[in-house]
């Protein structure tokens, strides 16, 4: 059977959540036995999101392959429960450089290379590709960015052609305002998005609106009159503190049946087994919504001001909370801050039952997270590193603790006498910046009778990377001899993978273990460390 294709497109504004629409839609598809994945395409001329800033971005997401792709990646796999591949990402850089590859290759010889049919072409033959590879039955499309912006207009095109060639149905995700002032959902801005997507030859199947209160009919009835549709196709999508309970709220409204409808579908599983997965996936939704014991978690890092550049760290506590049936809240700490007033540590981070330290480059704020860890430490409050994270453990231990004043990574002080953490060999003389860390899934060997053993009950673990820097193991030794532990090591190059302190539970991990974390499974490193929250928020 053919594969089918779903396009998601967005109007008026970016930031609606076309990625959780996507997602939950595939997952809705997925419930019904179907092999339903989603592929993402950003406009931007990046080759993939690398070299982005956190703070204009969001976190850049890395998969098993090492490809480094936009934050919906992390979306998508937290509701499907599955590794996705680099190929499912495709952004303006990578379409580009392929043309000029094949033209230069002499793929066009004689033609004037054009949007209209050279790119269109090579977009319809990627996408069939990576359909055809891994054996779809429907493939979802989001667009990335708005209809109406310079930089996807090629694609909508694309699209739009695609759609005379196979079955395709596209879904709009629009934006209703509702002005205090009058009280009345106003449907007008998405009246002209409506017009301006018709002008590029799209008729969307589905209208999804956005608005902070449930749709009123009065508005749904005005957008299905401008869409062209019937009123059951207009999807309420109102503001929810849940993201995870997207899935059910589309299925109340009959979008999952609609849509394998529209595309001529009928569900591979039995009502049975899909009535399971969705009263499973709906109690997994009600364990996160429990409003069980509190716990304060702090997160010290220097993207503060983007929750999104954090974004994978702050779902994998979701999930971790949910499996200890607590409810965690989330305290946002600027390092930098902690630097310029050293006197707010204590009053911040007392009534905290634990902190992370995150991922993350270049100097500013560094010294402000050494401090938070260094008072963590010794007011033995539950504590998690994650790659810079689990580095400045080491920085903070061997200053404090080993008496090695001045200790330092090499990213931040290359003149330092004491390189606790230094590149990692081979990175030395690499200049591009672009894919050329340490990235994707790498297996530690961890020691029995340690916390990251208690946490993972193996010995082996596989976990995704994403940095240029490791612990200096000349520098081992002597960490060791003053009571920190290595508690888990690269079995191939023999990095260090793990570090715990003594005494209390600190634990820092050079791997991004929030990468992996998803509702139906949630990462043994975090559930171990909400487990010690939960612990001394009921002793306090």
């Amino acid at each position: 059977m053919p594969t089918k294709y779903v396009v998601v497109l967005g109007s008026l504004l970016s930031g609606l959540g076309k990625g959780i629409v996507t997602a939950s839609l595939a997952k809705l598809l997925s419930m019904h036995g179907l092999n339903a994945m989603p592929l993402k395409f950003d406009g931007y001329l990046n080759y993939d999101c690398g070299t982005m800033n956190p703070f204009r971005h969001g976190e850049v997401f890395v998969l098993d392959d090492k490809s480094e792709v936009d934050m919906d990646f992390g979306t998508y796999e937290r509701f499907l429960n599955t590794s996705l591949k680099g190929e499912f990402s495709l952004t303006g850089g990578k379409i580009f450089s392929a043309m000029i590859e094949m033209e230069r290759r002499g793929d066009f010889l004689g033609n004037d290379v054009q949007f209209v049919p050279h790119v269109a072409e090579y977009i319809i033959g990627y996408l069939k590709g990576v359909a055809a590879r891994n054996r779809l039955d429907v493939l979802l499309i989001e667009v990335g960015g708005t209809v109406g912006d310079i930089e996807n207009g090629y694609f909508i095109e694309a699209m739009r052609e695609l759609a005379l060639r196979e079955r395709v149905i596209f879904v709009n995700l629009t934006y209703v305002p509702e002005l205090g002032a009058v009280g009345e959902q106003k449907t007008k801005p998405t009246q002209i998005a409506l017009r301006n997507m018709m002008q590029f030859g799209i008729q969307p199947s589905f209208i999804i609106c956005r608005s902070e209160n449930a749709l009123s009919e009065a508005a749904r009835n005005k957008v299905a009159l401008f869409a062209n549709v019937d009123e059951s196709a207009v999807i309420d999508d109102q503001n929810s503190g849940n993201i995870y309970r997207m899935p059910l709220h589309l299925m109340e409204q009959g979008l999952d049946s609609m849509v394998m409808k529209s595309l001529g579908l009928k569900p591979k599983a039995d009502g049975r087994s899909f009535e399971r997965r969705a009263a499973s996936w709906g109690a997994l939704c009600d364990a996160i919504d429990r409003k069980g014991p509190k716990v304060d978690i702090a997160i010290v890092g220097k993207y503060t001001q983007l929750h999104d550049a954090y974004a994978s760290v702050k779902e994998a506590i979701v999930h971790a909370a949910g499996k200890n049936m607590v409810s965690a809240e989330v305290h946002w700490i600027d390092s930098e801050m902690l630097e310029k007033s050293a006197d707010s540590i204590p009053r911040l981070l007392d009534g905290m039952d634990g902190m992370i330290v995150p991922g993350g480059f270049g100097k500013r704020g560094i010294e402000g997270m050494i401090s938070a860890i260094s008072y963590a430490r010794t007011k033995r409050i539950p504590y998690l590193g994650l790659c810079l994270g689990m580095q400045l453990m080491a920085v903070e231990f061997a200053r404090n603790v080993c008496g090695l004043w001045g200790a330092n990574s090499a990213e931040f002080d290359s003149d330092t006498k004491h390189r606790i953490v230094d590149i990692l060999p081979g990175q030395e003389a690499v200049t591009a910046k672009g894919g050329t860390m340490r990235l994707g899934l790498w297996t530690s060997r961890i020691e029995k009778g340690t916390m990251a053993y208690a946490a993972y009950k193996s010995e082996n673990v596989s976990e995704r990377h994403r940095h240029r820097y490791e612990i200096n193991n000349a520098y081992r030794e002597t960490l060791t001899k003053a009571g920190i532990v290595v508690s888990a090591v690269n079995a191939d190059r023999g990095l260090v993978e793990m570090l715990e302190w003594r005494g209390s539970f600190g634990i820092g991990t050079q791997a991004h273990p929030e990468l992996e974390s998803r509702l139906e499974m949630p990462n043994p490193l975090f559930i171990s460390f909400i487990r010690a929250a939960k612990k001394r928020a009921a002793a306090r």
